[in-house]
């Protein structure tokens, strides 16, 4: 482990030593004006994020071989596309494909973990100012900041997991396939959605007699019980007011706001789950309501005149998806996630530095045992957001599991 640790470490520092462009020479990336004054325009964003990753743990493969203790992650790569040839509508196309490692590699390309799919694909209308309605496959999510977040600004290495809380259980890829409206009433900002249930879930096991709630309702029980869903984020923006332009809620600003907001959002699925109240040669499916709420707060200001930064996050989050629900990472009970970076002083033409620790607990009805993750790590920003490396350490406990995982991330995003 020490060899392989200062490798990440001896690939950091290199890189630390090279000075950026600055990220002011960004100026909005891609974008196209369709005429003079810019009102019509389309914009292309691309970026894409690779990993080293060392697990201290040994696994094996399906044969039985240990794994190798250090693997390479292709976690993002993606292009977005929006465009509004008049100020009443906009469309936005967002592909691309994740986490692209040896074992989803396919020989020829074709294979499942290869293919590039949608997830995003959206139509939106104005209603007057300050208010849009729009449709399609969107990412205005409900919940919290972090369900909602961008990947192309975290400060963290990723998003904290469980906080995407429906993903791939009532929707594709954290994207569901409806209806939203969007928009602010001063500084209080809001998004809501309707939206179809995916019928396929990540949770394809069978409800058992007396057992726990599976989360798969819309094929269990049909679209007429179990089809929709319902969500809702709101948010009041103390200082800065922060863009709802699109969806995609911003990580870390490195001091480039002063932006304090507090949001509460939800996320209802009536009769999601099911629950077998028959016997193991009767069974007797039965809906039952899937409901999660959250509550948090975001802060990201400059300190002072020398380029130092502070962000603070933090949400407590109330999970029911059934009776003693345990997939994955996702259960029933509640969930209390919290991180905290610091930018230091430095010239924003050349690397800038912003150290940061995460924290979560989540506690679950259908065990004893907490999962408690603990992230410390480093940013090195050559071009802000734009050109950045990421060196993290975590550790995840939850029952007999004690896992470390040390991860080196190069991101650039054009």
């Amino acid at each position: 482990m020490k060899k392989q640790s200062l490798i990440l470490i001896g690939l950091l520092m290199a890189f630390q030593c090279i000075n950026a462009q600055g990220s002011p020479d960004y100026t909005g990336g891609l974008k196209v004006k369709l005429n003079e004054d810019g009102s019509k325009y389309f914009r292309v964003i691309s970026w894409a994020q690779v990993q080293a990753n060392y697990n201290t743990d040994e696994t094996f493969d399906t044969n039985g071989n240990e794994n190798s203790k250090l693997n390479f992650n292709l976690r993002r790569a993606r292009v977005l596309m929006f465009a509004q040839i008049n100020k009443d509508f906009l469309i936005l196309t967002h592909f691309g494909l994740n986490s692209l490692t040896s074992t989803t590699l396919s020989p020829t390309g074709k294979g499942d973990g290869s293919q590039l799919f949608f997830h995003d694909v959206w139509a939106q209308y104005n209603v007057g100012k300050d208010h849009t309605i729009g449709g399609g496959l969107h990412y205005f999510n409900g919940i919290s900041r972090l369900n909602n977040q961008s990947t192309l600004n975290m400060m963290t290495l990723d998003n904290h997991r469980q906080s995407w809380a429906t993903i791939g259980l009532s929707d594709q890829f954290a994207r569901h396939l409806g209806v939203f409206a969007k928009g602010k009433f001063g500084k209080l900002q809001y998004r809501v959605a309707i939206n179809d249930a995916a019928v396929s879930s990540l949770d394809s096991r069978t409800a058992v007699a007396n057992g726990a709630a599976v989360y798969n309702g819309r094929s269990s029980l049909g679209s007429k019980d179990a089809g929709k869903t319902f969500a809702g984020y709101f948010d009041y923006n103390f200082f800065d007011q922060e863009s709802n332009f699109l969806p995609y809620k911003v990580g870390s600003y490195l001091g480039g706001k002063r932006v304090f907001n507090v949001g509460a959002g939800f996320f209802l699925h009536p009769k999601g789950s099911v629950i077998d109240t028959g016997t193991d040669t009767a069974p007797n499916l039965e809906g039952e309501d899937v409901s999660i709420f959250a509550v948090d707060a975001f802060y990201d200001a400059p300190i002072g005149e020398d380029g130092s930064a502070l962000t603070a996050y933090a949400v407590f989050q109330s999970n029911d998806y059934g009776k003693d629900y345990l997939f994955s990472a996702y259960g029933t009970g509640s969930m209390l996630y919290a991180h905290v970076g610091y930018v230091f002083a430095g010239d924003k033409e050349k690397t800038r530095y912003q150290p940061y620790v995460s924290y979560g607990t989540h506690s679950y009805d259908a065990v004893n045992d907490d999962r408690n993750t603990l992230g410390i790590g480093v940013n090195a920003y050559m071009s802000g957001h734009n050109s950045k490396l990421t060196l993290e350490y975590k550790n995840q406990k939850f029952g007999a599991l004690d896992a470390n995982t040390i991860s080196l991330q190069a991101m650039i995003y054009l």
